[in-house]
């Protein structure tokens, strides 16, 4: 999930080459490196930098937007973190320039700025900008243009008890079949917004659970898979909107896909995610009780 901190666009990037089939399976990993990576997988999530400090998301108009805890501000800020005015964001087409007020220790990178124009997440190397607990950043999601605003200090933080997990199963550890796309495949993917954005696709997974034939289109990460899925327990024990799973790299045509580390997507922690939904063809309807539950 981990591209996802900087939305739709940046999790999907490069293109597969092409695999051919193993003559010999892979070497299936321990099951104790699962629960080790859920640990990590949680300690990430409450970090200051994980989902759970993300506090507000607001969507700029064309002009001038202001900035602060004032109760008017476009981008409104906590009261206990930030003075009523802190500046001015002025947005022309998707250019957002940076307009700081005097005296207020605002950084942009670490450092005092001056009239600047912002780079948005998209361009994978944001600017951020820093006041006391809080961070922010402008975000681009199709035709929109926001900030992001996360808080140290954020009430999902506070309160946070923990995740839910199903217990670790070897069954839902499967060797599957990885099909690379030539040519490459493009496949529309929406977002929780509406938006919608044509993605490259790796190619897909082919499995079996319960003795059904399973397929689901992977988009390429961080050198392996990604997978948006959405199967039966939707709903009824795990996220209603889908989950998300991360491979390693394919190797001679064929992939482990380890459900019990299948995980929500950051819409579950937090109202100000931007999240992608399963494309049709990967909304499965064979049940997979594995891996983390609905967190409310």
């Amino acid at each position: 999930m981990k591209k996802y901190q900087l939305g739709l666009v940046a999790c999907f990037m490069l293109l597969t080459p092409l695999f051919l089939f193993a003559q010999q399976p892979q070497q299936s990993p321990p099951l104790d490196e699962t629960a080790k990576w859920r640990e990590a997988y949680e300690t990430r999530l409450k970090s200051d930098t994980g989902w759970l400090t993300v506090s507000g998301l607001f969507w700029l108009h064309p002009g001038e937007n202001t900035l602060g805890s004032a109760a008017e501000s476009v981008v409104q800020l906590p009261a206990e973190a930030a003075p009523a005015q802190v500046g001015t964001l002025r947005l022309e087409g998707k250019k957002v320039t940076l307009l700081p007020k005097e005296s207020v220790s605002l950084k942009v990178n670490g450092k005092a700025p001056a009239e600047m124009e912002l780079h948005a997440d998209i361009t994978g190397k944001p600017d951020v900008l820093t006041l006391g607990s809080l961070t922010f950043f402008v975000i681009e999601r199709g035709e929109r243009v926001g900030v992001r605003l996360k808080d140290l200090n954020s009430k999902a933080r506070r309160e946070f008890k923990g995740l839910h997990w199903y217990p670790v199963q070897p069954n839902f550890r499967l060797e599957a079949k990885f099909v690379p796309y030539n040519p490459p495949k493009t496949v529309p993917i929406t977002n929780v917004l509406g938006d919608v954005s044509d993605e490259k696709v790796a190619g897909y997974v082919e499995f079996k659970i319960k003795g059904k034939t399973c397929r689901l289109d992977a988009l390429e990460e961080d050198g392996g898979l990604f997978l948006i899925f959405r199967d039966s327990t939707a709903g009824k024990g795990t996220y209603p909107a889908g989950r998300f799973l991360n491979t390693e790299a394919p190797k001679d045509g064929k992939v482990w896909l380890d459900f019990n580390r299948a995980h929500n997507p950051p819409c579950a922690y937090t109202e100000f995610a931007t999240c992608p939904l399963p494309p049709a063809q990967n909304r499965l309807k064979v049940a997979i009780p594995a891996g983390e539950k609905s967190t409310h």
